[in-house]
């Protein structure tokens, strides 16, 4: 990536960063990815069920705007798991609708994490119909850079976990 950039410097200014976030229905936290700021004892006991139900979300930002959120969910309304299917089917009827509003060309890269529904095939073939050979993912055309931290720009902005 850094030679990429070295090469281009709008680079930066060209790449959109997608992501998913859980929310739990419960009012759960995953401390994983979240801090708690707060004048209380940060040692506190969090208790959380075992199975808390929740719902996904997606987004994508770039310079140019913010796509999303996408909720993950079935006709009825209710949360399903995300998996290749059902994220070629968001980048199809959601992303690629919304991602026409916004100027890309030949430069524009996509980053997204390494979840196995984002790198499954079917889900990199259909990503690659949109960033041909222009893919920042494991498995795809660029790879994450070496301990690449998993917080991206969406995180902040979705505040999930």
């Amino acid at each position: 990536m850094l030679d990429l950039i070295g090469e281009d410097e709008d680079l930066v200014n060209n790449i959109w960063v997608s992501h998913e976030a859980h929310f739990h229905v419960s009012g759960f936290v995953n401390k994983q990815k979240f801090r708690y700021q707060s004048q209380a004892n940060p040692t506190a006991l969090h208790e959380k069920p075992l199975h808390s139900q929740k719902v996904t979300v997606w987004c994508a930002i770039s310079e140019s705007g913010i796509i999303g959120p996408y909720i993950f969910e079935n006709e009825a309304g209710n949360a399903v798991t995300v998996n290749a299917d059902r994220y070629v089917e968001m980048l199809q009827n959601f992303f690629t609708p919304q991602l026409a509003r916004f100027p890309v060309n030949e430069n524009t890269l996509l980053q997204q994490d390494g979840a196995t529904s984002n790198t499954a095939r079917m889900s990199m073939n259909a990503v690659n119909v949109l960033f041909l050979n222009r893919v920042v993912s494991r498995n795809g055309d660029i790879p994450c850079p070496p301990r690449f931290p998993d917080l991206t720009p969406c995180d902040y902005f979705l505040r999930g976990t």
